[in-house]
């Protein structure tokens, strides 16, 4: 009998950053990938609210609301056996005040059981991830080049202001957050944080000297086809592989090639 994987737990992210061990995250955002990227090996699976570009089609993550997360984040953590599941606080579910953060963080882990949450935001939500924590909700960190923020930002570009990413890291740290991503920011910024920081760094777009990276599952495997980042490394075309086959099947049943007698009931 084949033995069950080891759950990730929330105490081996602080062991892998003294080990030196380097933490792969990509983004699932339903059962049947969930499960295949958990069988592979994939120690953290990220239901990000990036499924508001990558699976909804929207050219932001704006629109993407908490019943989605919720809804998406459950089967990806339903799925997964051995990876850390970890959901994101979609725009506006954490940001209005302390009392919508932990009521938004707690309706994650109540409905999905996913393991910890993850909000965007340093200097100025280091009080909202430090009362989060208080009440029993792991926070995951989001610095640098943060998504829900676009507007304000003025769109997707490198965010090269050090002192104040170093600082919105050391913030979130402070607060209590167990990891944290760092977005789109020069590689040289990211080791200083990473070389200060007690917890994890994540990167997107930070270099390699992180403690971990994070991808768009979709962009990795190249299922999606819009914009496609500087930092982002494509591992196969499935898309292609996609079209190619649904063209195929067309073809058979316009033909009357499919189904054969092999496939079908006597």
């Amino acid at each position: 009998m084949p033995t069950e994987p080891t759950p990730v737990s929330l105490s081996d992210f602080a062991l892998w950053k003294t080990q030196g061990h380097k933490i792969g995250v990509l983004t699932a955002y339903d059962f049947p990938m969930a499960r295949l990227l958990d069988s592979a090996g994939v120690d953290c699976l990220l239901v990000g609210d990036s499924l508001g570009m990558v699976v909804q089609g929207h050219d932001t993550t704006l629109p993407v609301t908490l019943d989605q997360m919720i809804y998406h984040t459950e089967m990806v953590a339903r799925a997964a056996k051995r990876a850390f599941v970890v959901g994101d606080l979609p725009f506006l579910s954490y940001q209005v005040s302390v009392e919508d953060a932990i009521r938004s963080g707690g309706r994650m882990l109540k409905e999905t059981r996913c393991g910890a949450v993850k909000l965007e935001g340093g200097t100025r939500m280091g009080p909202t991830i430090r009362a989060m924590v208080e009440a029993g909700i792991p926070v995951m960190g989001h610095v640098g080049l943060r998504p829900q923020s676009i507007k304000a930002i003025g769109g997707y570009k490198v965010q090269r202001d050090a002192d104040a990413t170093l600082a919105d890291a050391r913030a979130a740290a402070e607060a209590g957050a167990f990891a944290i991503v760092l977005e789109c920011i020069p590689s040289s910024v990211a080791a200083r944080i990473t070389a200060e920081l007690s917890i994890p760094t994540i990167g997107i777009g930070a270099g390699p000297q992180c403690d971990g990276q994070v991808l768009v599952t979709p962009d990795l495997l190249g299922s999606f086809e819009g914009f496609r980042p500087k930092f982002v490394r494509r591992y196969a075309e499935i898309g292609d592989a996609i079209r190619t086959a649904a063209a195929s099947y067309v073809a058979d049943v316009a033909s009357g090639a499919f189904p054969n007698e092999a496939e079908s009931f006597r």
